[in-house]
């Protein structure tokens, strides 16, 4: 079983974005466990971003309509074989929670991290970034994709 964990600022935007993208990549791959988290608590219990539910939609990507944000904790950085940061700042919060024991499991997705549509409103390029980090990586996994 390989448990993958993509994490965001707020688990409202990318993060989940991410989660759907890879469980739609996957969805015929025995033993892969896809999640999203955020490193802070600001949008904790609320549903994914409108923008990133049209983007799904609109690229015909199954997701859980009921989800909402939940914050990362240490047990999930011990329980998770690949965590993706999404940016440099949340890749420094990840490994301040990790305190050095995890951090040969936290990454980056993209090598200049994907901006945040929150801010950009630029759900299209959030997108594509993000579902061509997740092909190269299952690629890099010998994984079909």
């Amino acid at each position: 079983m390989t448990k993958i964990c993509f994490v965001c600022l707020g688990n409202i935007c990318r993060s989940p974005m991410a989660e759907f993208v890879m469980k739609d990549l996957v969805k015929d791959e025995a033993g892969i466990e896809v999640v999203s988290r955020a490193t802070s608590s600001w949008e904790h219990g609320n549903p994914i971003h409108a923008g990133t539910q049209k983007i799904l939609r609109q690229y015909g990507i199954p997701f859980d309509v009921n989800k909402t944000s939940q914050q990362v904790s240490l047990a999930d950085l011990a329980d998770f074989d690949v965590i993706f940061a999404m940016d440099q700042q949340n890749l420094a919060d990840l490994r301040a929670l990790s305190a050095g024991q995890f951090d040969d499991k936290i990454q980056l997705l993209v090598e200049d991290g994907v901006p945040d549509p929150w801010y950009t409103g630029d759900f299209e390029e959030t997108y594509r970034l993000v579902k061509g980090a997740c092909q190269k990586w299952l690629r890099k996994q010998g994984m079909k994709e």
